[in-house]
């Protein structure tokens, strides 16, 4: 698909919403250099991914695994065709995925706020694309916005055919706008994967 204008969106909301873009960017753009730097052990996946999704993986450029940050693989299969949004893409390693199951005939794009981790996922596509997966052009784009805002990114009411997230819903300030925003993007009968962690009680300070 055509690349969308580069547009840079800011966030300084309230109530501590744009300290906690900033933390965020800062950790996952910054302090963050490979996933063997996460300061937790909650971002762990429950399940092996498909034996399908570990062999594109493994096709995957480096750089991009290495700075996965995620706790899954919301990764469905039999998806050909389909479009696919992913939610907070960071390095991109979901949409790279993406781009392997939707075909050639598909299209992935990734949403992210940090520019670190979009730099990666930008850098390495197109040879992935063209070389590693032989198709004519690149089926993926990755654009800067905030997932709580993907009308200002971009994305299209009803343009989505599947939503994707990884570990990245619980970061946000607002949750209900990710909602919100997913059901406007998503074409009537489409469908919402996300792998994420969460808590069932208050923690203590």
């Amino acid at each position: 698909p055509p690349q969308s204008p580069q547009t840079t969106q800011t966030m300084s909301g309230t109530n501590g919403a744009g300290a906690t873009f900033e933390s965020v960017k800062d950790y996952y753009g910054k302090v963050l250099s490979t996933t063997k730097d996460l300061k937790t052990s909650a971002c762990t996946a429950s399940g092996r991914p498909s034996d399908t999704v570990i062999k594109i993986i493994k096709s995957i450029p480096a750089e991009v695994n290495e700075k996965f940050y995620g706790c899954g693989a919301p990764l469905p299969q039999g998806v050909e065709g389909l479009s696919i949004l992913d939610l907070g893409s960071g390095s991109g390693r979901d949409c790279y995925v993406a781009a392997a199951l939707v075909g050639e005939t598909g299209s992935v794009t990734g949403i992210d706020m940090t520019a670190e981790q979009l730099t990666v996922a930008r850098a390495h596509h197109e040879d992935y694309c063209t070389k590693t997966l032989g198709y004519a052009k690149s089926n993926m784009r990755f654009i800067e916005g905030y997932i709580e805002r993907l009308a200002d990114a971009g994305v299209a009411p009803e343009s989505i055919d599947i939503v994707i997230s990884n570990c990245v819903v619980n970061l946000s300030p607002d949750k209900p706008a990710v909602i919100n925003e997913v059901y406007r993007a998503l074409k009537k009968g489409g469908e919402f994967y996300f792998s994420d962690v969460y808590c069932d009680r208050r923690l203590p300070e």
